[in-house]
């Protein structure tokens, strides 16, 4: 079942629920509102008649010997002469006079088959000297009846009954019932339309949002969005929720995407690394295998050997990359800046005696790192200011609010702007590629070990005037 349809089920339901009791609490005050009314005039025409007649009970007029208060049963038209009592009676209402007993002592047109039913139960009541109130039926006609008694002396004396019909008040009441009923069903029914419309409106985005989610797990097109217009409601929080997770699932998705293009560059470029290397040593063995001269074997070897370190360097770069990107844990403690920094400069300075590398390192601070990756970086960063420069190489180090920064800085030919959006890439040697050494892998492999120890690399250079590489860690 679509939330589409239980909303509408639920709201024509509440609705359903409303009207069945606004229509029972309407039934109920009309019913009970209509009894109040007969009863009122009931009880008013029964008011006149019991003072009319007590009033001729007390003329004494013809005796009974049994009853000799009480006067004896007469035509209605000989009981009320010289009253108006009756005469001002509603229409189809009717009137009793019984005695004490029950007995029917006067009636419209003197016939005893009009009698109204009157109860053991409500004889004893008006005996008591307590009014009464009953429904039967007459004729097959349902009337009210109301009994007061005319008490005289402490005892009833007579008992004053007057009746009405409440068919048509029935009928009325039947008939606002199945009105009631009618019209609950019509409301209902179009309550439900406009319910079902109203839903369809409403959950109009949220289809929208399940139409493109479809279409985006199909084509994996991540730059679409859910149009939604609509006020900041939960509607409208759901769409803005839906379009940042877009935007997040397709940062995601490109970043995948760069990282699959990037191990596809990858792994071509050490395989044209090893190729070269590989292919150098294959060619060397198939010399000696045709039994070279002496010269040409020492030469032969001196060849191998020189690929074979090249090798071992390419495969540990690769290996220590690889660490990396694995997410290696590096050591979290407290190192101190100045000896590290001395002692990679002096073994930068065994790699080219000739080249002075000047220093500028602040006593006595000390970072959080981690001290052979540090160590490592130096290194890195200090082989290739030897190999893209000719003039003074100079490192500074000094603290700077909550950091430490480290500065190596050379004096080469620099890095041109397009060059430097590739300077982290891997195996990437920008126009120097032939004539330099190396494998274009040691910046991406400082750059993963700063970034392991929570510190930052920034490289600013202009070409003719060199570069500088500036590292950044916390105290």
């Amino acid at each position: 079942m679509s939330i589409r349809l239980r909303l509408t089920l639920i709201y024509s339901a509440i609705l359903t629920l409303t009207l069945f009791i606004f229509g029972v609490v309407l039934y109920s005050f009309q019913a009970q509102d209509t009894l109040n009314a007969l009863k009122n005039d009931l009880y008013k025409s029964s008011e006149r008649i019991a003072e009319d007649v007590a009033r001729a009970n007390t003329l004494g007029a013809h005796p009974d010997d049994n009853h000799p208060n009480i006067s004896p049963p007469r035509k209605f038209d000989e009981f009320s002469e010289g009253e108006n009592a009756f005469q001002d009676l509603r229409e189809r209402e009717i009137v009793r006079i019984l005695d004490g007993d029950g007995n029917l002592l006067a009636s419209p047109f003197g016939r005893a088959e009009d009698a109204i039913p009157l109860s053991d139960e409500g004889l004893v009541t008006l005996q008591s000297a307590q009014e009464w109130w009953e429904i039967e039926s007459i004729s097959d006609e349902e009337m009210l009846i109301y009994s007061r008694p005319i008490v005289q002396g402490g005892e009833t004396v007579f008992i004053v009954q007057v009746a009405r019909s409440i068919i048509e008040r029935n009928r009325t009441l039947q008939s606002l019932a199945t009105t009631l009923g009618v019209a609950g069903v019509i409301v209902v029914l179009l309550a439900f339309v406009v319910g079902w419309t109203l839903s369809g409106i409403t959950l109009r985005p949220i289809n929208r949002i399940t139409q493109a989610a479809q279409e985006i797990g199909e084509k994996r097109d991540f730059t679409r969005r859910v149009d939604y217009a609509g006020p900041e409601d939960e509607v409208g929080h759901l769409a803005n929720t839906f379009n940042k997770m877009l935007s997040r699932l397709q940062d995601a998705y490109e970043k995948v995407e760069y990282s699959l293009e990037m191990q596809r560059n990858f792994v071509a470029d050490v395989s044209h690394e090893l190729r070269t290397p590989l292919t150098t040593l294959r060619g060397n063995l198939g010399l000696l295998r045709r039994k070279p001269t002496a010269e040409m074997q020492d030469d032969i070897l001196v060849d191998m050997v020189d690929e074979s370190d090249r090798l071992i360097r390419l495969v540990n770069d690769l290996l220590l990359l690889a660490r990396a990107d694995a997410g290696r844990s590096l050591a979290k403690e407290r190192i101190s800046i100045q000896p590290i920094l001395e002692e990679s400069i002096r073994q930068a300075q065994q790699l080219n005696a000739a080249r002075n590398i000047a220093s500028n390192i602040a006593q006595n601070i000390s970072i959080l790192g981690d001290r052979d990756a540090l160590k490592q970086v130096m290194l890195i960063l200090l082989d290739n200011a030897l190999k893209h420069s000719d003039g003074e190489i100079n490192i500074t180090a000094h603290k700077m609010g909550a950091q430490v920064q480290i500065r190596v800085q050379d004096y080469g030919s620099g890095i041109s702007l397009e060059e430097m959006e590739h300077i982290f890439e891997r195996f990437y040697r920008g126009g120097e590629a032939p004539v330099t050494p190396g494998f274009g892998l040691g910046l991406p492999i400082a750059k993963t070990l700063v970034e392991g120890m929570n510190g930052e690399i920034e490289i600013e250079s202009e070409e003719g005037k060199g570069s500088e590489v500036t590292l950044r860690f916390l105290v």
